[in-house]
């Protein structure tokens, strides 16, 4: 090799610049992955069903006077926070797994910023956050579910839900590029969900909690966003909760985000 042509090497190799178009055809990769393999949508269609008629019919009655449907109005807002919240868990497993196969390896060689397959794969989690947003107001309308507000609201209800959903996406993937094998992204991140979910108004109200688990109640994310959700879809004072709600948004992107991207980097 000459020195003329180990001059030219370097011109031959194309800057690995960030490019939003390679996001969004990595995103398409993993939709289309994704709907080869429909099993992987389970948790986000068969889980709302279950979850819903299990609470709404075996503990409606005793957790509200013996009235599901009134139990079932309440439930619904919190559920949609609990669930769409659990569906982000499978961002850090199928990274974490993506990883191990060694298809990174891959994109690495790819004339492609090196951020843009995470960016790419958190994208394609807002077609799951879809489904579920669609399942849960879907199933729950025909058990008896009526929205009190407007389309419009409803609308910005789900909107609200799903940005919370990718923001806490962040977290999978961070604890998804951190744990030793995709099996342990799940138990991890099921210790931090379990006490975000039932340590919040997901179930039963604020007011019927002992003291001490009250003040961890209305500091909790997610009570801010079933708040919210709540009052969209059934009426009352909804700004405070609003806000609250894209203040951790921006919290858990801005923490969280950097956090994943350096893992990332490390490990991939």
């Amino acid at each position: 090799m000459t020195a003329a042509t180990i001059a030219d090497v370097p011109a031959l190799v194309p800057a690995k610049r960030f490019n939003p178009r390679h996001v969004l055809v990595l995103a398409r990769r993993n939709i289309v992955k994704s709907m080869r393999t429909p099993e992987q949508f389970m948790d986000v269609t068969l889980q709302p069903v279950i979850f819903l008629t299990v609470f709404t019919y075996i503990f409606g009655g005793a957790l509200a006077g013996g009235s599901q449907h009134a139990y079932l109005e309440f439930l619904l807002p919190g559920m949609l926070g609990q669930t769409i919240v659990m569906t982000s868990v499978a961002i850090g497993q199928n990274l974490h797994a993506d990883i191990d196969k060694g298809i990174f390896d891959r994109f690495r060689a790819l004339p492609i910023g090196r951020a843009a397959p995470l960016i790419g794969a958190v994208l394609a989690e807002f077609i799951r956050y879809v489904i579920v947003c669609g399942v849960s107001v879907g199933y729950g309308y025909a058990i008896g579910f009526r929205i009190h507000t407007d389309p419009l609201k409803l609308l910005g209800a789900l909107a609200l839900a799903v940005c919370f959903a990718a923001c806490f996406a962040w977290v999978s993937v961070f604890v998804g590029m951190t744990v030793r094998t995709a099996g342990a992204v799940q138990g991890v991140m099921m210790l931090l969900i379990m006490p975000l979910t039932f340590g919040s108004n997901t179930f039963v109200k604020t007011t019927t909690m002992p003291g001490w688990l009250q003040a961890f109640v209305k500091v909790n994310p997610l009570s801010h966003l079933v708040s919210a959700v709540r009052a969209l879809m059934l009426g009352g004072p909804a700004g405070a909760d609003i806000g609250w709600t894209l203040a951790w948004c921006a919290g858990m992107l801005a923490v969280f985000f950097p956090m994943a991207l350096r893992a990332y980097i490390r490990r991939a």
